[in-house]
């Protein structure tokens, strides 16, 4: 194999090449601004130093121009603090998303299928992008093509976030040097919804038998409809009065309960459907660990009859979700300390309870009632008006100037 070294000087800040006039054979520790050329067999390569590594990188061409490009670019990135090098350019969208779904899956998030679910929707845009090549441009680019798709911002924002974890864990598994600035769009699809107790009734007279308990536990809780269909009896104690929700089981991972025993209208729903699964239990000599089932298997998909009842009664865009907001309020009107009701609910920052803490007409109404109350009982007091002895007597001259 034929090799050859020459050392080259490069200015990086005028982007020019200066050549000995002699090839040289490069040497340790050459000062900054100065890099190396090696042709092997064939192939020209690179070696240039930054902040006491060596790096030797392939051009992967035979022309030597090509192998002083490239070293220029290098050098210019040193020159600007932010070498890129060989590897960074290597990392690919796909490798963006296997460092997310890993991730995902070693820390056992319960989103994991939401996520790879974004990512299949992203790999239809960047999948063949190396990650270097993923600029705020293209970013927006493909945000506008999500939003000629239909698709909601959140949704959208989302998918965002997870590109943005992807670069996080590149930069902080140093496989890229930088992270670049992802762009996003403004949520604004923040939902009102909420049940007043006519409602409520109401709806409860369209659902079927299976899922009457199930919503009256959602109406009473604001639990969230996941952790709901998962309850087992283990965590219902009705001796203690208390229903538990054991850590890892939530969405933030924290316990929760919330003692029934002093809310009456809860322990009945409870002692109500414990009555249905015991004689169920009987009659197929089974035991049914969930709380809330169909014929003693887990509930599914629920959309059809909610809809269906949600529409008999005029209001098809309720979700049950909307129970989370419902419990919220309830809370709020009923004057229970913020803290505490953030405890029964779940909600770990106030900041997203105060988003469910929804306030309708009615309660304006009432709030702008108990305002009129206040000044009504408050005595109407009309002050004398003080008028100054100067002024009193000027007015008594000019009144005496007046013809008669």
């Amino acid at each position: 194999m034929t090799e050859s070294t020459e050392r080259l000087e490069i200015d990086s800040r005028a982007g020019e090449a200066q050549e000995p006039d002699q090839p040289t054979r490069a040497r340790r520790g050459d000062r900054r601004g100065l890099g190396g050329l090696q042709l092997r067999g064939r192939i020209w390569w690179v070696r240039y130093s930054h902040r006491g590594k060596v790096y030797r990188e392939s051009s992967h061409s035979s022309e030597r121009r090509e192998a002083v490009r490239l070293l220029k670019r290098r050098l210019g990135e040193i020159g600007r603090g932010k070498l890129i090098g060989p590897d960074a350019e290597k990392v690919a969208f796909d490798d963006l998303k296997r460092l997310v779904i890993g991730d995902y899956r070693v820390n056992g998030r319960k989103s994991l299928r939401r996520a790879e679910i974004a990512f299949t929707r992203l790999e239809q845009f960047f999948g063949d992008y190396r990650a270097l090549e993923i600029s705020p441009d293209r970013v927006r680019a493909y945000i506008e093509n999500r939003q000629k798709a239909g698709m909601r911002s959140a949704t959208i924002q989302y998918e965002l976030a997870m590109l943005k974890r992807g670069f996080t864990l590149a930069f902080e598994a140093e496989k890229l040097p930088s992270r670049p600035h992802i762009p996003s769009v403004e949520v604004r699809n923040v939902r009102t919804g909420f049940f007043e107790e006519v409602e409520f009734r109401e709806l409860l007279k369209q659902l079927p038998d299976f899922l009457i308990g199930l919503v009256e536990f959602l109406y009473l809780t604001g639990w969230r409809l996941g952790e709901v269909l998962s309850l087992t009896w283990a965590r219902v104690d009705f001796r203690a009065g208390v229903v538990r929700l054991e850590p890892g089981t939530t969405k933030n991972d924290e316990g929760r309960s919330f003692p029934f025993a002093a809310l009456p209208r809860l322990e009945t729903v409870l002692r109500v459907q414990r009555e249905m699964i015991t004689k169920l239990e009987r009659e197929s000599g089974q035991i049914i660990p969930l709380v809330f089932h169909h014929n003693g298997k887990p509930l599914r998909d629920l959309r059809g009859p909610w809809k269906k009842a949600c529409a008999a009664i005029g209001l098809p865009t309720r979700i049950m979700h909307d129970f989370r907001r419902t419990a919220v309020r309830n809370l709020e009107r009923a004057g229970v300390p913020r803290s505490v009701a953030m405890k029964l609910t779940g909600h770990k920052t106030e900041s997203v309870y105060r988003r469910y803490a929804i306030v309708s007409e009615a309660d304006l109404r009432e709030g702008v009632a108990k305002l009129a109350r206040l000044h009504e009982s408050q005595p109407v007091v009309v002050e004398p008006k003080v008028v100054s002895l100067s002024s009193r007597k000027r007015s008594s001259a000019g009144s005496r100037r007046q013809p008669v």
